[in-house]
């Protein structure tokens, strides 16, 4: 008799259990993982890990459709979220436009018409949702609840090794990158949303610098991992002591930083401050068990509202920029 076919999502939940050990304590990465996951085994067109913090429901990892709003910030007791939370239970929404426990609004805003929620469990505690979403009405079946029923497991699995301690805990682990520290992708794109509404207000400007580091592939594969881990925190370091108290140096990627500097009077103000970080990147040596490493970086910045006046056209200007230096740099080195 030939043998039975497994059923593919669960195969799939299995390799994500697989990549998730791989990630060690890395919640955030984790979180990141399993949305992305999600959204891919549900066909949603965007998922979302929310975690309750106070009297708000946060958006700590996002992928798809709600990527753009990562970091946002919905009243709790007016969401479906809060109502999973309360109820510890998994909440279908059929339709948004006429299911009375949604904010409408919030759903709009997104362009959503149906979801699904599912409570995310630590030390028995509901601290928050794994949510898929579709533009289409009654997009999702029982199939899908399942589904979601176990990558909620895997990210409270993760999260009950990431930390045994309560909620304060938790949340430094779901929104700092576990190697070197700083604030993570999730608590980035959080800053930088109050930071352009703060802006608005207060008609002010600010600015946003992309950080691409130079020969990180090279030193993982001449050296190893442990070389580049080594790398990457030194690296961190330097941009931690360099910026000013009211800016925010965070990792995005895997050798992606990124910092908010809040207050910059002009583009003469913003470009002192790239000067300064390029300075403290490359001011001294750097050496993996006496093997000396070069550290530099290509960046970028971009002015709000100089050069956009929302975040997805800054960030693309500030990433246009880090590419202009990065090609420039090659150029360099190409005729030298």
């Amino acid at each position: 008799m030939p043998p039975v076919d497994a059923n593919p999502r669960l195969l799939e939940v299995i390799r994500t259990q697989t990549e998730i050990a791989r990630l060690g304590h890395d919640l955030g990465s984790v979180m990141d993982l399993v949305a992305e996951r999600t959204q891919q085994l549900t066909g949603a067109d965007g998922a979302v890990v929310e975690l309750a913090e106070d009297a708000d429901m946060v958006y700590r990892a996002a992928t798809g459709s709600a990527t753009a709003h990562l970091g946002m910030r919905l009243a709790r007791d007016n969401s479906l979220s809060g109502l999973c939370i309360a109820a510890g239970a998994p909440l279908n929404c059929v339709d948004s436009e006429t299911d009375s426990r949604v904010n409408v609004e919030a759903c709009r805003k997104i362009g959503l018409r149906s979801m699904i929620v599912v409570p995310l469990h630590h030390h028995n505690t509901v601290v928050g949702v794994l949510k898929v979403l579709s533009s289409r009405p009654n997009k999702f079946d029982d199939d899908d609840l399942h589904l979601l029923g176990l990558m909620s497991g895997l990210i409270a699995a993760a999260m009950f090794h990431a930390t045994r301690l309560g909620a304060s805990e938790l949340f430094i682990q779901a929104t700092h990158d576990a190697l070197t520290g700083l604030p993570n992708r999730a608590l980035f794109f959080e800053r930088l949303q109050l930071c352009l509404a703060q802006a608005r207000r207060e008609n002010r400007r600010f600015g946003v610098l992309n950080l691409d580091m130079d020969g990180l592939k090279q030193i993982n594969d001449n050296l190893g991992h442990r070389a580049g881990d080594a790398a990457l925190q030194a690296f961190a370091t330097r941009l931690r002591q360099c910026a000013r108290a009211v800016d925010t140096v965070a990792r995005v990627g895997g050798d992606e930083f990124a910092v908010i500097l809040s207050q910059v009077e002009s583009r003469d103000v913003a470009a002192t401050c790239v000067q300064r970080y390029a300075d403290a990147i490359r001011r001294e040596g750097f050496a993996f068990e006496n093997t000396p490493l070069p550290l530099d970086a290509s960046i970028g910045q971009a002015l709000y509202p100089d050069d956009a006046e929302d975040l997805a056209s800054l960030l693309d200007r500030a990433d246009q920029a880090m590419y202009a230096t990065k090609r420039a740099k090659k150029a360099a080195l190409a005729g030298a």
